[in-house]
């Protein structure tokens, strides 16, 4: 009896060394609330990394809800200097994650301040491509993060849930050959906008990636334009926040537009909410509601606009 409960003790353990969720955690005692989001930016720009938003979402909360259990509760976004422009050279989809986030929160009743951005492998298996890259990217902020905070602990996320949704919504618009280049991205933007205020969605930050790619005008891109919108709709991020505020890592979702060099189109697309409801395993009934009205919202946006 003794060797079986070893050997089942044993497998388990094996088992636990393997099981791998797609969000890494951290949690680091903030009794005396010294460690501000502040710091944390100030800890990312320092260190090879560019943040671009960092926004607070106690206001908005109160604001809108009149009420929020957490003290903190900060979307923070960034990009690799490093690596961020070979990534999205290479693949058009990466720019999904550029910038990508981190959610980081302390509830009102507790004195610890925790962390949620997504693993490399999360990355890729939601883009659906394998490269270096993503680890090298994961392994700077791992850095920044265990640098400047040494006593925080650092977990993995519970395994994810299955999901047989595409991982990133894409839609297409053909463009014409002899259309200015300037035009098309003018009215694309114009549309897309115009589209946002009445479902609810807001643009807390907005990035010309194309700056990044082409150096500030030193090199060449791959593409005529790219830009990306961070989106947020504050319904769904509060609903959320109550049961799985890790999912934090997913907002404000990073929307894509581009035309590459000889092609004849724009690309438009978003890491579906179908990652929320995987990654951070949201099961909340009030949560995934919020989630896929917020889906089919925004398809409906993207549909309008391409067809």
């Amino acid at each position: 009896m003794k060797k079986i409960l070893l050997l089942i003790a044993a497998l388990f353990f094996a088992a636990s060394l393997q099981a791998k969720g797609d969000l890494h955690l951290f949690s680091v005692d903030n009794k005396d609330e010294k460690i501000t989001p502040y710091m944390i930016e100030e800890a990312l720009n320092k260190n090879g990394l560019h943040v671009e938003l960092n926004s607070n979402m106690i206001g908005p909360f109160k604001k809108q809800f009149k009420e929020t259990k957490y003290k903190i509760f900060t979307l923070m976004t960034f990009w690799s200097k490093k690596y961020t422009r070979e990534l999205v050279n290479k693949y058009p989809k990466a720019g999904a994650f550029t910038p990508m986030g981190m959610g980081i929160y302390q509830a009102r009743n507790e004195d610890t301040l925790h962390f949620s951005v997504l693993t490399a492998e999360a990355q890729g298996k939601i883009l659906g491509i394998q490269d270096p890259l993503l680890k090298k990217i994961e392994a700077q902020v791992l850095a920044v993060i265990k640098k400047n905070f040494p006593k925080a602990k650092h977990t993995l996320s519970e395994d994810s849930l299955k999901t047989s949704h595409n991982l990133v919504t894409t839609y297409e618009m053909e463009v014409d050959e002899d259309e200015d280049i300037d035009d098309v991205q003018d009215e694309f933007i114009m549309n897309l906008e115009a589209g946002f205020k009445p479902f609810g969605f807001v643009v807390p930050e907005y990035m010309d990636l194309n700056e990044v790619l082409t150096e500030d005008g030193k090199v060449e891109s791959p593409y005529d334009f790219y830009l990306t919108y961070s989106i947020c709709k504050l319904p769904v991020i509060y609903t959320v926040s109550k049961t799985r505020p890790e999912a934090s890592a997913f907002a404000p979702c990073t929307t894509i537009i581009y035309k590459k060099k000889n092609e004849n189109k724009v690309v438009v697309g978003f890491p579906a909410v179908y990652n929320w409801l995987s990654s951070a395993k949201v099961e909340n009934k009030d949560a995934k509601k919020e989630l896929l009205k917020a889906q089919k919202d925004f398809e409906s946006i993207l549909k309008d606009i391409t067809e």
